[in-house]
Formats: C-alpha cells, structure tokens, sequence
C-alpha cells in the first residue's frame, strides 16, 4: 500500500502505456482493477494494481513479484516532479485543476517502449494496436498468478528477434519496422541499461539504432523513462493540435518546438494535458478515405 505525496490518478496516470483496449500486457477489469505484466531482473511477474481514495494498493504474482512492487511508486508517477510547471494558457489551466491526479507513470523497461513505438511508426493507431496484440499474444508467455483472460507477459528479446517475415506480414508489419525491431531486440541488455540515464543520454543512444528517429526516441523517453520534457517532433497530430489550442492555428514542427520553449522542462506534460481532455486529433474536414 502506498499513499502517494501528491493526487495520483491511477487510471489517468497509466492510460497512455496501454496500446488498445485489448492490449494483452495492460488491462482494467470492471472493479477499477488495473492489470498489468512485466518483465524484471528477477522473472515476470503480474501486477494488480488498485486505489481507495489517496491511498495505492498494488499486489503481485510471479518470480519478479518483488522488484515489481518495489517499482511500482515509479509507474504510478512518483518520481515525476511537476515543480515549476504554470499552465499559462486558458486551456491548459483548466486542464491542470481538472486533472490534479495526472502523473506520469515510468515503466523502467527500454526496450518494452522501443518496441511498442516502432510498431507505431507511420501507421494509424488502430493498426499498431493490432499488431502489438497479436504479436505479443503469440510471442508472449503465460501470466504468472490470476489475471483477465488474454493476458500475456511481454515476449523476450530472442522471441522477437527470432520471428520470421511470415509472421512479421501476418501482423501487418512491413519489412522495415521488423528490421527496426530485430535490431533492437539484439541489444537489448544495453538500452535496459540506458533507464538510468538522462532523457539526452537516452536520446543519443536510441538515434544510433537504423529506424529509430526524434519521434520514436521521444515516445520511448516518455514512457520507459517518464520524461516530463520530451516532445514527440513528427507526430502526425501534435504540431496541429498543440497550435490550434494554444494559438489559434495549426503548427508545423518548428513552430511547435519554439512555442513550447517556455514550458521547459514540462513540454511533454503539456501534451498529456492535452490529450487528457481528449484532444486527440483535429476535426475531420473531409471524408476518411478507405484503408488499404
């Protein structure tokens, strides 16, 4: 059990480290109960995680059932320090008192993130959704202790570097992104010990790998790390959203960056505000067209 400092929104918190609502590694069960699977040092373990008012409950099942709930104050946001921020906008000062509990989560796990980016590089969300979960349905083990139905733990490095093509297209993951993956998958012991650096550091480090850019390094700092400041340049909708709320127009990527310099280092909070009110994405102005 662990009561936080600050208010803490469990759900809010970890509704960005979810990848569709059928997501095999992260589920809520209708009593409020978030699901969760990890990988540690120690083995996999399964995460029930649960809040009564200020207060976090979270309990464990599995050979890293202890470093899991050693870390969980560190996924439920308690490490992030929100010191400094002032939402200096209409819009995001109402977001901020509306949203007190919005903390953001650190999974700990590099390569989990790199992973779950590059899946989404390029492609509308509902098809990197589905490729995760098929994906990691197929390559992941079994849940350690009880847990919803469909549930699996994240695959291991070697499952991912050993998938085949066949595999890889059944997914709807073209050769490119599977490559970016492999790659990854075969150094997996260096980025885990990239968690305790500096969101920088992470960066350089990442950008070194074919396939990996500023967008996918960003959305890896931000959950793997919980990197208040880093903004995902390249994202298909931020840019646009981030202009029209805050000024009026829609932005490109160099417009953006400029105007959120006065919000450093809480560039990314800005973001999650934003997208906490469910500002996802602009209006329609036109009819979506088929998708292949």
């Amino acid at each position: 059990m662990w009561e936080p400092t600050r208010p803490t929104d469990l759900a809010l918190t970890l509704s960005r480290l979810q990848h569709g609502r059928r997501d095999p590694t992260h589920q809520t069960s209708p009593d409020g109960v978030v699901w969760r699977t990890l990988n540690t040092a120690a083995g996999p373990a399964t995460l029930a995680l649960h809040q009564h008012g200020r207060v976090l409950t979270c309990r464990a099942w599995g050979p890293g059932a202890e470093p899991a709930v050693a870390a969980a104050p560190a996924l439920l946001g308690g490490e992030d320090d929100p010191t400094g921020f002032e939402p200096r906008h209409p819009v995001l000062a109402a977001a901020h008192h509306r949203f007190p509990g919005l903390r953001l989560a650190r999974t700990g796990d590099v390569f989990e993130a790199l992973v779950g980016a590059v899946l989404s590089q390029r492609v509308e969300g509902t098809d990197a959704n589905a490729a995760w979960t098929r994906l990691v349905t197929d390559l992941g083990a079994p849940t350690p202790g009880p847990a919803p139905p469909g549930m699996r733990v994240f695959p291991s490095a070697r499952a991912w570097a050993g998938l085949d093509q066949a595999a890889w297209r059944r997914a709807g993951v073209d050769v490119r992104r599977a490559a970016t993956v492999q790659a990854a998958a075969r150094v997996q012991p260096a980025l885990e010990r990239l968690a305790g650096r500096s969101g920088e550091q992470v960066d350089a480090a990442l950008r070194t790998l074919q396939g990996v850019g500023a967008w996918t390094a960003a959305e890896v700092r931000q959950r793997a790390l919980g990197d208040a400041d880093a903004v995902s340049v390249g994202d298909f909708h931020l840019a646009a959203i981030t202009g029209q709320v805050l000024a009026g127009r829609p932005f490109d990527d160099a417009e953006m960056v400029e105007h959120l310099q006065p919000w450093r280092p809480h560039r990314h909070r800005v973001a999650r505000l934003l997208y906490a009110l469910g500002i996802e994405s602009l209006p329609r102005r036109a009819p979506r067209r088929p998708r292949a």
